[in-house]
């Protein structure tokens, strides 16, 4: 009888443990993006609209949270909007797109911080923004 309560004793807070521990196992959801990591499409396109300023469109960067590709209006040299053509459906890269697009409107480049939490769209971003200052400046 003795035994029996002793293997209780000692079961018991193995199966608690297990169980404790296959919690976030159950709970994790997958990225259900591709999973490369840096792929860029075809050269990005450059337009001009009525008002003088000139749109380009940069490159598409596949990341593991999906595609990124952002379009810049510039007014001569200097970037004046940013916009999300794709983005990761996801609740940090929604957070972070005003951030990555305030920071490009100060520094007036690509050179800006990763946005913490959306480092994989913070990358794609500023590999996308990069792409189409370079075409603008060819």
């Amino acid at each position: 009888m003795r035994e029996t309560r002793d293997t209780v004793k000692r079961a018991l807070p193995v199966l608690v443990l297990s169980v404790a521990g296959l919690i976030p196992v159950w709970r994790y959801e997958p990225s259900t993006a591709t999973t490369s990591t840096a792929e860029a499409a075809p050269a990005p396109a450059a337009s001009s609209d009525a008002a003088g300023s000139t749109v380009v469109t940069g490159t598409t960067v596949t990341t593991e949270k999906g595609d990124v590709q952002v379009q810049v209006t510039f007014d001569g040299d200097r970037i004046t909007a940013v916009r999300m053509l794709k983005q990761p459906n996801h609740p940090q890269t929604t957070a972070a797109v005003p951030k990555l697009v305030a920071e490009t409107l100060s520094a007036q480049s690509a050179d800006i911080d990763t946005v913490s939490g959306a480092t994989l769209t913070s990358d794609g971003y500023r590999e996308s923004l990069q792409a189409a200052i370079d075409a603008k400046g060819a």
